[in-house]
């Protein structure tokens, strides 16, 4: 017998559905809750010059906490004129309300495992976008999500002819059954360079978790086909994406025609016919965009093969080598072919170490990357954690990354990737590993200090919100988490709470950027399938997923384009289907979005305190 998901789950989403969102509140706060024994700070947006008075009642309406603001002031990223309230002193579990300057928040709650249905929800995103089969009611959560099998049997060619500038391009002479995986975002496109980082992520905290003893996720809690299998569901979760990974690789002896060098501007780019065994293919998606909307299965553009590259491939080969270690004791067989896997490709990139993607194809995302050395490293931190074998400690060594300092990840930058697996694997030498968790401490100060420099007191100072902006900031949390776990410093895991305030409701919108969570969730985002805003026919989101937030750099949409240069970084967004360099999701924004509820969920996390 297995265990389904909590109901609070699907009742938030249906609530979330009923009617429309409460006005926005002058009274910033996470709209999930707090936890009784870390931060709990709000941000109160008011002109006011001098502190306010603040009282925080129970639900008798009994005052257990009072105090004055501490005025922040003018804070360029939101446009608001800010004040702080600190919370801290309210501990006992319980609801509330919070009052200041004459306003009266929405109640809010304090108690413990409120993270636990957020983490829940997070991983079942990925059950919701799988690729290859059908979404069925038993496991949706709700029949609204239930779909048939998008690209159920997807035996794929290479792309042949021309791109959209023109440019001719010789295909293959094979096809690969890649049936399966997950969909990138709110498109059908599956691309190894965004499934590699999100795939990562996932396998990453059942580590984490492993380390601990702790399996949140163990066999039938995440309410999908394969519960009951005897294996933890986020590792079923993972396996269904790496298998993906593992059909994109080229077979030995194949052989591919792929640009010289980077590519330059409209150029056309010079070609040279490569031995490609072992490399990976950058994605498989449509040759044309799909139409707002179409459900997975009413896809009817022909799927193709897109060019390897070598980014593609370290992203093969960092995460068969990270499965291969997890997967060792759990099935031996996969773990043996994961291994291999990732030897043949890190093998290829090293012949290959050039081979990069062009954006010249219609129907999905380029994701160019010209620079891979931060591949090269992730890739060989990954197989010497698993293998221990010196060429790959060599490799590390002579990486530009083993002493650059620690950036948070993205999709194009994987380097802390690896750094967090130097700095956490069971068996990695002293030598890699002191200072690998050096630069992630340093890292996580960092952010930290970008606190005082943010209105919104967020570990994330800049005027700059770039395309999938509460990735980056879930991301930064996710660094926080691992040097809270090195340290068992409390200002670690403070840091991860204000960052996830922050995408719960504590920002200038009033927003949660999460549906199903939240007095003011998300409902429209940028997506085929859940796209009730268009077609009242089919669902809004499922709970649990994240947008991608304010957008003020690449305001690529319509929507969008109408708000550059109108409004402040934190405000460039809103909630809305055609909106989709502010509202999409994506595999790789959701992945640690589920990271950070996780760490967040673990009991006894909490132990020394320093004030900040």
């Amino acid at each position: 017998m297995t265990r389904r998901p909590a109901r609070l789950i699907v009742s938030l989403a249906a609530s979330a559905a009923l009617g429309a969102a409460p006005a926005p509140s002058a009274i910033h706060l996470n709209q999930l809750g707090f936890l009784p024994d870390t931060a709990k700070r709000a941000i109160v947006a008011d002109r006011s010059t001098q502190p306010l008075r603040w009282t925080v009642r129970d639900a008798r309406g009994a005052t257990v906490a009072a105090g004055e603001t501490q005025v922040i002031g003018d804070d360029a990223a939101s446009g608001d004129h800010v004040h702080l309230v600190d919370l801290g002193r309210v501990t006992a579990p319980g609801t509330y309300s919070l009052s200041v300057g004459g306003r009266t928040s929405r109640p809010f709650a304090v108690g413990a495992g409120l993270y636990r249905p957020l983490a829940a929800a997070a991983l079942h995103y990925f059950y919701q976008t799988r690729a290859g089969i059908a979404i069925e009611p038993r496991y949706a959560g709700d029949p609204r999500w239930a779909r048939p099998a998008g690209h159920a049997k997807e035996i794929a060619p290479c792309f042949s002819g021309k791109d959209e500038r023109g440019t001719p391009w010789s295909g293959c002479d094979y096809r690969l059954d890649v049936t399966g995986g997950w969909y990138d975002a709110g498109d059908h496109g599956k691309y190894v360079v965004n499934g590699g980082i999100a795939l990562w992520t996932l396998q990453d905290l059942y580590e984490r978790d492993a380390r601990a003893g702790r399996f949140p996720f163990a066999d039938g809690r995440g309410n999908l086909p394969e519960s009951g299998n005897g294996v933890d569901d986020l590792l079923d979760e993972a396996r269904w994406e790496m298998r993906l990974l593992l059909a994109m690789q080229i077979p030995d002896g194949a052989r591919a025609t792929v640009p010289v060098g980077p590519a330059r501007g409209a150029e056309a780019p010079a070609f040279r016919t490569i031995d490609a065994g072992g490399m990976a293919h950058q994605k498989v998606a449509d040759r044309r965009w799909t139409a707002l909307p179409t459900r997975p299965a009413d896809d009817r553009e022909d799927r193709l093969l897109y060019p390897p590259t070598t980014a593609a491939t370290l992203n093969l080969a960092a995460t068969a080598a990270q499965g291969a270690r997890i997967w060792r004791t759990i099935d031996p067989r996969f773990s043996a072919t994961c291994l291999a896997a990732a030897r043949r490709a890190y093998a290829a990139a090293l012949r290959h170490p050039q081979v990069f993607a062009t954006s010249s194809f219609t129907g999905s995302g380029g994701y160019g990357d010209d620079d891979v050395s931060d591949e090269f490293y992730w890739a060989a931190a990954e197989l010497y954690a698993t293998t221990g074998e010196p060429e790959f400690a060599a490799a590390l060594r002579g990486s530009p990354w083993h002493t650059a300092p620690v950036r948070a990840p993205d999709w194009g930058h994987v380097a802390a990737l690896g750094t967090i697996t130097l700095a956490t694997a069971a068996g990695v030498s002293a030598s890699e590993a002191t200072p690998a968790r050096a630069g992630l401490i340093a890292a996580a100060d960092g952010f930290l200090a970008e606190e005082a420099r943010s209105g919104y007191r967020i570990p994330y100072a800049t005027l700059d919100y770039p395309w999938g902006s509460n990735a980056v900031i879930l991301n930064r949390a996710m660094i926080l988490g691992v040097a809270q776990r090195l340290t068992g410093a409390a200002r670690y895991r403070d840091g991860m709470v204000d960052a996830i305030d922050y995408v719960l409701g504590r920002n200038p919108l009033d927003q949660s950027y999460v549906s199903g969570f939240g007095a003011r969730p998300l409902t429209n985002p940028h997506h085929r399938f859940w796209a009730h805003q268009l077609d009242a026919s089919l669902p809004g989101p499922p709970p649990g997923i994240v947008s991608g937030g304010p957008n003020s750099t690449a305001m690529a949409d319509p929507i969008a384009a109408k708000m550059k240069g109108r409004c402040a970084p934190q405000r460039c967004w809103v909630d809305d289907i055609r909106a989709y360099a502010l509202n999409e999701v994506a595999i790789n924004w959701n992945a640690p979005l589920l990271w950070v509820a996780s760490a967040l969920d673990e009991p006894g996390a909490r132990t020394t305190r320093r004030r900040r």
